[in-house]
């Protein structure tokens, strides 16, 4: 790509990160434009922008892609992915056959370098911001849902619609790259799942109840293609090594660009939740190291935790735990249980 192009791409997209963590603010003439391959671009608000194809005849066909990260603010390799993408798109480096929403989250907690600032922006969705009307979260939660409505009521129903939600884990996981699908009632589609597997996960969580994440309000609100993606550990801006995410940075360009899949890649192990543990009171007790690993087995009989009149116990022949959390407040989830169903889930994908 030559100097003369580079110089042409706005410095809004030339790095959308820097420039959103700067908190600058586009004026009227700056909010909106065109850049390499007729691709139009327009500022919406605070880390959030759409790019859009240029004109031809089956853009009205065209799925609609929602891509969102920093949900997290420490969470900064997905940010880095997502801003080096939109650049690459403005250059005309990657083609555009979708219209493309990025979202970037909690940007008052990236600026502060934390997870957030009072409350877990992700728990915050399907409305229940509104029950935190003090929290700094609640009128990004707010703000973010808007953004996703807008999107996905213009595109109407006879689109396909996608949500990829792009997170990096705070502790080790045996399995390092893996999916959490959230649970609306539908059928699971075997399109995600093979995206999934193009995408180099290599273990997929199984929601079985309603929750308040991003990707459930998108799902169960608008029917899109929802999963969010742990893709590694978590590192302060400029010590990630992207390389490590080159399977979900070329899934995401593959699907934002309609490019075909290049091969046929293993399908990821499935795993369904089949309890919560929930901390009660300040009583609580995880009977587990701190460092223990996501998805690390546990077998029957064993004690996990325990509160005030409350213990959970392993039930099945093996159980494995998920987000485990000590430090949690009262009243929320301190980690998940799960079995593996990889046979038969497969085995319905492929009816």
């Amino acid at each position: 790509m030559t100097s003369n192009v580079d110089a042409a791409v706005p410095a809004m997209l030339a790095d959308f990160l820097a420039y959103t963590l700067s908190g600058a603010r586009p004026g009227p003439a700056e909010a909106r434009g065109a850049c390499a391959e007729g691709v139009s671009y327009a500022w919406l608000d605070e880390g959030v922008i759409e790019l859009t194809p240029a004109a031809r005849s089956d853009r009205h066909a065209m799925p609609v892609v929602l891509v969102s990260a920093g949900i997290h603010g420490d969470e900064t390799a997905p940010l880095e992915l997502v801003s080096r993408m939109i650049a690459d798109i403005a250059r005309g480096e990657v083609p555009l056959a979708c219209v493309l929403w990025i979202v970037l989250g909690n940007v008052s907690a990236m600026r502060a370098g934390s997870r957030y600032l009072d409350d877990d922006l992700n728990r915050l969705f399907c409305g229940r911001h509104a029950q935190l009307t003090q929290s700094r979260e609640a009128p990004r939660a707010h703000a973010l849902e808007a953004a996703a409505t807008r999107l996905f009521e213009r595109a109407g129903c006879e689109r396909e619609r996608w949500h990829i939600d792009m997170h990096t884990a705070i502790r080790a996981s045996v399995f390092e790259r893996f999916a959490l699908l959230p649970y609306t009632g539908a059928a699971l589609s075997r399109e995600m799942f093979a995206w999934l597997a193009e995408a180099r996960i290599e273990a997929v969580l199984l929601h079985t109840a309603k929750g308040n994440t991003y990707t459930h309000f998108t799902a169960e609100s608008f029917g899109a293609k929802a999963c969010t993606l742990e893709l590694g550990k978590v590192r302060p801006f400029g010590e990630n090594d992207l390389s490590r995410y080159a399977g979900a940075d070329d899934a995401m360009r593959a699907l934002v660009s309609g490019r075909a899949r290049a091969d046929a890649a293993p399908m990821p192990r499935v795993f369904t939740v089949i309890g919560q543990i929930t901390k009660h009171t300040d009583a609580f007790e995880l009977l587990m190291a701190d460092d223990v690993a996501n998805f690390t087995p546990f077998a029957k009989g064993t004690v996990l935790a325990r509160d005030a009149n409350y213990c959970y116990a392993v039930t099945h022949a093996e159980e494995r735990i998920v987000f485990p959390n000590r430090t949690v407040k009262p009243g929320l989830r301190a980690g998940l249980t799960v079995v593996e169903t990889t046979a038969e889930t497969l085995a319905e994908l492929a009816r």
